[in-house]
């Protein structure tokens, strides 16, 4: 497993990567995930994730988080050469000024806010979604459980 993190915002926000390793390792642990996926994840600006929105989801605002599935082949010919390699998941962009606004506007602290938008990111490219209440009825409660798992450590 590999998170690969982008971070123009300087080293205020450096400790970001290793939350998000960590993240990941108790997603892939809580979920049984043994395939080695690379994620990308990025920190980027409102005029970034707004123009991101409009053009590939015609979306036109800021939003918080955004996923791109680089895994949507679930083709099982497409065989793994070589299980060491790390398989491209995703990349994950959260849009960091919306994280600041959302966490004080409902009382999380950033790191919370960010850790959140990260793990709803990661559960969107492992195929998880809430469009249907059901569905929602999955993804939300899973997303509490790997939060408190990894806080307890």
């Amino acid at each position: 497993m590999e998170v690969d993190f982008t971070n123009p915002y300087g080293e205020e926000y450096d400790w970001l990567e290793e939350r998000y390793r960590h993240l990941t390792a108790t997603t892939f642990r809580l979920l049984d995930v043994k395939t080695n996926y690379e994620i990308d994840v990025s920190l980027v600006d409102d005029e970034t994730i707004h123009e991101i929105n409009r053009t590939y989801r015609g979306v036109d605002r800021v939003t918080d988080v955004i996923s791109f599935a680089f895994n949507d082949d679930k083709d099982p010919s497409h065989a793994i050469l070589n299980p060491e390699v790390p398989r491209m998941l995703g990349e994950i962009l959260i849009c960091l000024p919306q994280a600041k606004r959302q966490a004080e506007q409902i009382g999380n602290t950033l790191q919370r806010e960010l850790s959140f938008l990260f793990v709803h990111g990661l559960l969107h490219l492992l195929g998880y979604d809430h469009m249907k209440k059901e569905d929602e009825e999955i993804m939300f409660p899973l997303q509490d459980k790997i939060l408190e798992e990894t806080d307890k450590k």
